[in-house]
């Protein structure tokens, strides 16, 4: 006979909980070595760049595109009669005439027949010229100014204007020796130029001629109208000693800030456009107090002429 077993009644203790994915999931030095290592990498990759910018910004410079000023050549008509051509050929006889010398025999008719003796000297004169009344040349097609041959510009003595801006004697005596600009009279029956220099600390005052400034070619200014640092000028130059009364004003300036003003000029056409300064027709510097001291003269104003572009 077969008997069952019956089952026996045991407790069943609860699973142990496994703390191996725990463990597993914790930094262990390792890493926290790995870390540092590479935040040390890090910083130093940061710093070799940074020494390297600094060494390439002082080894090796960038700067902007620099304008080169060419030396201006205006065009001058001088004295010649405003026209659309320049004439090769020799004047007219008639344009000829009042400039020579009658003959003994023109002037011994002359007195006798003054119609006749006009005819004479008409004849007389050797001239491959038609003979008319009108004369032959067509003028000068250069615009006004000095006579020479250059391009079609307006010189920089017609378009330029400086202006300043100063509350007194001193801070305007200051600008202009900063500048290095004389102060200058002319005329007045006095043959020498006088000059004024170092104006804000003791104005000193030295004569030239007018043959010596020519030489130096130096770019000048006049007043076009009575003000308050018209009036500064004249307290300088009489502090220096320069007798101003019935004389002219002028500011001489040196070569360099002349072409400093050239410079600003055409970076100002540029930053508008125009690319030839035969399209500049004003251009008006301020002086004003730069940022790292001292002054610089800045183009407030600029106008151009109709004309086409290169």
């Amino acid at each position: 006979m077969s008997t069952i077993e019956k089952p026996t009644a045991q407790s069943i203790a609860p699973p142990r909980s496994s703390t191996v994915g725990v463990d597993g999931m914790r930094a262990q030095k390792v890493d926290h070595i790995a870390s540092l290592l590479m935040s040390a990498l890090v910083v130093c990759g940061l710093l070799v760049l940074l020494l390297f910018v600094v060494w390439l910004t002082q080894t090796f410079t960038w700067t902007a595109g620099e304008i080169t000023i060419a030396e201006e050549r205006a065009a001058g008509r001088g004295d010649h009669a405003e026209g659309f051509e320049r004439d090769v050929e020799p004047p007219a006889a008639e344009e000829v005439e009042p400039l020579t010398d009658p003959s003994l025999e023109q002037s011994l008719q002359a007195v006798t027949d003054v119609a006749s003796s006009v005819a004479a000297a008409l004849v007389a004169v050797d001239s491959n010229a038609d003979m008319s009344m009108d004369g032959s040349s067509r003028g000068d097609s250069r615009p006004p100014g000095p006579l020479g041959e250059g391009a079609d510009v307006i010189p920089r003595f017609e378009r330029w204007e400086l202006k300043f801006q100063s509350k007194g004697l001193q801070p305007y005596a200051t600008q202009l020796d900063f500048y290095k600009i004389e102060l200058a009279c002319i005329g007045g029956g006095i043959p020498t130029i006088d000059y004024a220099t170092n104006l804000a600390s003791s104005p000193q005052a030295h004569s030239g001629s007018s043959q010596d400034e020519n030489k130096r070619d130096r770019l000048y200014f006049q007043w076009r109208e009575d003000g308050p640092l018209k009036q500064f000028d004249q307290q300088l130059l009489e502090q220096a000693g320069v007798r101003t009364s019935g004389r002219s004003l002028l500011k001489f300036i040196p070569k360099a800030l002349e072409d400093q003003l050239a410079i600003a000029e055409m970076k100002a056409a540029n930053a508008a456009g125009h690319n030839s300064v035969k399209e500049l027709a004003k251009t008006i510097f301020e002086s004003r107090a730069a940022t790292g001291g001292g002054y610089e003269f800045v183009v407030v104003e600029q106008r151009y002429r109709n004309f086409p572009q290169e």
